[in-house]
């Protein structure tokens, strides 16, 4: 007998650009505003093994950006590694980091307290979609639904998710 992994099937009743979450400056971030764009949503936190993907991320916003690529970092203390303000996570990301690529205020992505967001993820995606530590990437393509995900250990800047953000982005490298 053969057993065959089925794929997700999601059937989509909202897309990522239906939701909105807070800035890490209080204001509310409608996704519906990156409508048509690429994104790269990204579960992060201040002191993690992974903290250095920060660099990467940023980089991938430097170079994306023009192109319709979103970095949307989330940063998160579901996993006991994050500051306890959004201001401190604030300067800490512009201090070590330079950051200006758009963040979240401090957010659940797990469990029965997640943001929406992540629980939309799960619903339509499926378990790889749950962050299982910081730095989990989920890339959103420009309809709003979940491309592909990867794990904490696959670097922003890897070949893997460079090459799928400039197809998404229909650039020839």
């Amino acid at each position: 007998m053969f057993f065959f992994k089925s794929p997700v099937l999601a059937n989509y009743e909202q897309v990522f650009y239906d939701f909105k979450i807070n800035s890490i400056d209080g204001q509310i971030i409608n996704l519906a505003n990156y409508k048509d764009k690429a994104i790269l949503l990204v579960n992060t936190a201040s002191f993690c093994g992974f903290t250095k993907q920060y660099e990467g991320l940023q980089n991938l916003w430097d170079q994306y950006k023009n192109e319709g690529l979103i970095v949307l970092g989330v940063p998160s203390n579901s996993f006991n590694q994050e500051n306890k303000t959004d201001n401190e996570v604030k300067d800490f990301c512009e201090v070590n980091f330079d950051i200006n690529f758009p963040l979240t205020t401090i957010t659940e992505v797990r469990g029965n307290n997640a943001h929406e967001i992540y629980k939309w993820a799960l619903q339509n995606y499926g378990k790889s979609a749950v962050p299982k530590w910081n730095f989990h990437k989920i890339l959103i393509d420009k309809e709003g639904k979940i491309h592909k995900t990867f794990n904490s250990f696959t670097k922003p800047t890897s070949n893997k998710i460079i090459l799928e953000i400039e197809n998404l982005l229909k650039i020839k490298s």
